[in-house]
C-alpha cells in the first residue's frame, strides 16, 4: 500500500482527499501541521508528501526546506491557492515535484499523484543483478545468465563507479530502463532524484517545456511560470527513454546541457545551470538517424559515451526458464498465493518461440497463463494461441542442441549420434536435467520427466502402449497406472 502524507491545517481539504483517494492501494495520513508532519515522516515513511504552502505554524516552505536535509529523494507535491505568486515557484526550485492550484482539477490531481507514485518507486526500489531466485528477497531484478547479459552487467557496474553519459540501445520490452535504473542505484548519485521522461509519449510541442520549464507567458496557456525536469532533477539523475523520437530542436537544447550544464527555460532569455546525469535509451538504430539527418551527430557522440546493448530474448533463450521462474514467483509473492509449476512441453514452447515483443511480452504471457490455469500447472493449452501455432509451424532448420536451460522433446540424447556407451550418450541429459531443476526449484522434476518420456513414447506409438511400455523399459500395467496419474490420456486426445 502506497502511504500518501497531506499536511494541510483545512478539514475540508483533508476529507476531499481521502474521498478523492478511497482506494485499497492508497492510504491517506492527515498532518494537521509542518511540525506535526515532520514528525511523522521517520515513522510512517511515506512514499510521496502533499503539503499546502500557507498553515499555520511553520510555513510549507520551510517545512520543504527541512525535510529536503533529512531526504533529499521523498517526493513532495506542494498546494497553493496562489498560483500567480512566486511562491510556488519558490516550492519547486527548492526540490518540490510539482505544485497542484486550489480548487483542484481531480483529473488533474490524480495524473500528478499517480506520476510522483511511480517515480517514487522508480528512486526507492533497488534493481539487483542475477537475483537468488530461490529466494525472493527483492522487488526489482534483471535476471540473465546469457554472456550478452553478463557483458551488460560488466558495463552497469562500471558506470555506477564514473558519472559518464549512457546510451542504452536495444528492442521494446527488452529491460532498457531496468538497467537505467540499477545504473542509478549503484552510482554515487544515488541518494538524490531520478526521473523517467518517456520522449515519445509527450507531444513534441510540450516536451521542451517538459524538460526545460516555461516563463510566464511564453505561450498560450502558460499562466505560471513552470520549473522543468532538468531543474527538479538537480544532483540526479535524468533517463530520457526513446530520445531517437525527440526534434532537433529539443535535441540542440540537450546537447547544450551537456557541454555547458545550462540552459533556458521555454519564453525566457536567463541562463539555468544544473548538474544532472543524463541516461539516454532508445529501440531505433541512430547510426541510421544520424546518417539522414534525424539526429544530430554531435548529440549522438555526446550520449554514446558508454554503450549498453541489451540483446533480444530470442538471442538468449537459455534465459527464458529463469525468467518463467522469476515471473510465476514475483506474481505468487504478490497474490499471497503458493506458486504454480509450469510443465517442460509448456516451457519448451516458450523456448522455441521468437517473442518480438522480448521480456516484456514474456512477462505478459505469464501473467495471462496464470489467469486461465485451472491447476496448479500452466499447460500448453494456457498460453495464447499465436504461441502454440508459431512452434507447431513446421520449421526447416535443425532441431536446437540441448543447453544449460534444459532439454526439449526433439533433443537426441547426446545431441548427436549414439555412442558405443549408452551411459555415455545419458550424462549430458542428465547434466541438463539438474541445471533446469536447479532453475525451478518449485518444479518436482522427477514426476515431471516422466510425464514427458510417457507422453512423447506414446506418441512415438501412435497410442500403442504395449509397445511404448516396452520403449520405456516398464510393464503395461505400470503405464496404464502413469497414464491415470498424470491425466495423460485425456491430453492426447485433445492433441
Amino acid at each position: 500500500m502506497e502511504k500518501i502524507l497531506l499536511i494541510d491545517d483545512e478539514t475540508d481539504v483533508q476529507y476531499s482527499f481521502r474521498r478523492i483517494f478511497d482506494s485499497a492501494e492508497i492510504e491517506i495520513v492527515p498532518a494537521n501541521s509542518g511540525e506535526e508532519g515532520l514528525k511523522l515522516i521517520p515513522k510512517l515513511k511515506p512514499t510521496l508528501v502533499i503539503m499546502d504552502v500557507r498553515m499555520g505554524g511553520i510555513s510549507g516552505l520551510e517545512t520543504l526546506r527541512r525535510l529536503r536535509q533529512t531526504d533529499s529523494k521523498l517526493l513532495v507535491i506542494m498546494m497553493t491557492a496562489y498560483g500567480t505568486t512566486q511562491t510556488a515557484i519558490e516550492a519547486m526550485k527548492l526540490g518540490a515535484y510539482d505544485y497542484l492550484l486550489k480548487p483542484f482539477d481531480i483529473a488533474k490531481l490524480k495524473e500528478i499523484v499517480a506520476s510522483a507514485l511511480k517515480a517514487a518507486r522508480d528512486m526507492r526500489q533497488a534493481v539487483s543483478f542475477q537475483p537468488l531466485l530461490e529466494s525472493e528477497d527483492y522487488e526489482q531484478g534483471i535476471v540473465g545468465r546469457a554472456e550478452a547479459m553478463q557483458n551488460v552487467f560488466k558495463l552497469v557496474g562500471q558506470l555506477a563507479a564514473s558519472d559518464a553519459t549512457a546510451l542504452i540501445t536495444g528492442e521494446s520490452g527488452t529491460g532498457k530502463e531496468l538497467v537505467a535504473r540499477a545504473v542509478y542505484h549503484n552510482s554515487k548519485r544515488s541518494t538524490q532524484p531520478f526521473l523517467a521522461i518517456n520522449c515519445a509519449a509527450i507531444p513534441e510541442n510540450l516536451l521542451e517545456s517538459e524538460l526545460f520549464g516555461h516563463e510566464k507567458g511564453a505561450f498560450t496557456g502558460a499562466t505560471v511560470q513552470r520549473i522543468g525536469k532538468f531543474e527538479q532533477c538537480n544532483h540526479g539523475t535524468l533517463f530520457l527513454d526513446e530520445i531517437g523520437d525527440m526534434s532537433l530542436a529539443t535535441q540542440t537544447k540537450i546537447l547544450r546541457v551537456l557541454q555547458s550544464g545550462t540552459f533556458e527555460r521555454v519564453g525566457g532569455n536567463q541562463p539555468v545551470s544544473v548538474d544532472v546525469r543524463i541516461i539516454a535509451a532508445t529501440n531505433k538504430p541512430l547510426e541510421q538517424a544520424v546518417a539522414e539527418k534525424k539526429f544530430r551527430e554531435d548529440l549522438f557522440y555526446r550520449l554514446n559515451v558508454v554503450r549498453l546493448a541489451m540483446p533480444p530474448l530470442r538471442e538468449r533463450r537459455g534465459d527464458i526458464p529463469l525468467l518463467v521462474n522469476y515471473f510465476l514467483q514475483k506474481y505468487a509473492r504478490k497474490h499471497g498465493t503458493p506458486p504454480k509449476v509450469i510443465l517442460p512441453e509448456t516451457l519448451r514452447q516458450l523456448e522455441h518461440y521468437p517473442w518480438p515483443g522480448n521480456v516484456r511480452e514474456l512477462e505478459n504471457v505469464i501473467q495471462r497463463a496464470l489467469v486461465v490455469a485451472k491447476g496448479e500447472a500452466i499447460l500448453p493449452a494456457d498460453l495464447p494461441p499465436e504461441i502454440t501455432r508459431a512452434v507447431a509451424a513446421p520449421k526447416t532448420e535443425a532441431a536446437p542442441a540441448p543447453t544449460a536451460a534444459g532439454p526439449t522433446a526433439a533433443t537426441p540424447v547426446g545431441g548427436g549420434a549414439p555412442s558405443a556407451n549408452p551411459t555415455d550418450d545419458i550424462q549430458p541429459l542428465v547434466r541438463a536435467l539438474f541445471l533446469w531443476a536447479r532453475a525451478h526449484p518449485v518444479c518436482k522434476l522427477i514426476p515431471a520427466v516422466e510425464r514427458e518420456l510417457i507422453i512423447n513414447a506414446l506418441r512415438e506409438h501412435r497410442g500403442n502402449q504395449v509397445h511404448a511400455a516396452r520403449m520405456l523399459g516398464i510393464t503395461r500395467a505400470t503405464l496404464r497406472k502413469r497414464v491415470e496419474k498424470f491425466g495423460i490420456k485425456q491430453e492426447l486426445q485433445v492433441k
